[in-house]
């Protein structure tokens, strides 16, 4: 493949030096914040429409951080395009909102599983399928978790994501436009609550779902936005004093999973 750009990310084999492991940010905006956390020598590879790329360097590995936009379709093209360059380990950092009570703004989720209610995935595997984290990335995130929880002072929860594929109606937000919420949605969140799902945001689906079918490992991390029982305003300057929580917990646990990676002899 050599020097042949992918079509919407616009890397090649040859741009990302050999890099196996991936941070899946949404936001581009964040993907230097992500990249210079691990590496400040870190540098931009590539930005074309909602997909930004930076290259930096963790425990000896190239690691690359792009952005994917926001929701399922983006996120799939990411990935698949990523893969085909030899990347074969993902972690999404992102952000949510709570719907468990106790689960409070700033603290972190690391997702088992989630609800596809993404679209998406369902273009990958059948509805019966589950999105599930790989194993050893779920673990390395636990672990990142411990120590930068320890460090951050903030809480994290372990458990079931909703994803959804629109922000609004398949949220159960009744502050859009048309302020109207279909039968299928309407009272979602109270059941979702009812199921033990912590938290609900708009990609973790595709991308577990995507990386189980494929043969690929896939995690995901994200920090809590809004507490959904409490109301909806985002506070920006709040979003940037804690969307460094998730961000933390990313890279201490991509840093102990190639650790465990190199220690076992099983680089992906």
């Amino acid at each position: 493949m050599g020097s042949e750009r992918m079509y919407h990310l616009a890397l090649s084999a040859e741009m990302i030096e050999g890099a196996r492991y991936a941070f899946l940010p949404g936001a581009p905006e964040r993907v230097p914040v992500i990249a210079r956390g691990f590496d400040p020598g870190a540098k931009e590879l590539a930005s074309r429409r909602e997909f930004r790329t930076w290259l930096g360097e963790m425990e000896g590995e190239r690691v690359l951080v792009t952005s994917t936009g926001i929701g399922g379709p983006s996120a799939s093209i990411a990935v698949e395009e990523l893969a085909k360059l030899g990347v074969r380990t993902f972690i999404r950092i992102g952000t949510s909102g709570a719907i468990r009570p106790g689960i409070r703004t700033g603290d972190v989720v690391i997702t088992t599983g989630a609800l596809r209610l993404d679209g998406t995935s369902e273009h990958y595997a059948p509805p019966e399928y589950p999105a599930v984290a790989h194993f050893s990335v779920l673990k390395a995130l636990v672990e990142g978790a411990r120590k930068a929880s320890e460090k951050g002072g903030f809480s994290f929860h372990v458990g079931i994501t909703a994803t959804l594929a629109s922000f609004y109606a398949g949220q159960e937000r009744h502050d859009s436009y048309g302020g109207y919420v279909i039968r299928r949605f309407r009272g979602a969140v109270e059941e979702w609550k009812r199921l033990n799902v912590l938290n609900c945001e708009m990609e973790a689906a595709t991308l577990l779902t995507i990386c189980s079918a494929l043969g690929l490992r896939g995690g995901c991390v994200t920090v809590v936005l809004v507490e959904r029982e409490k109301g909806e305003r985002i506070d920006e300057e709040e979003v940037r004093r804690v969307e460094i929580n998730a961000i933390d917990v990313g890279i201490e646990g991509m840093r102990s999973l190639i650790r465990e990676d190199k220690a076992s002899g099983t680089l992906p």
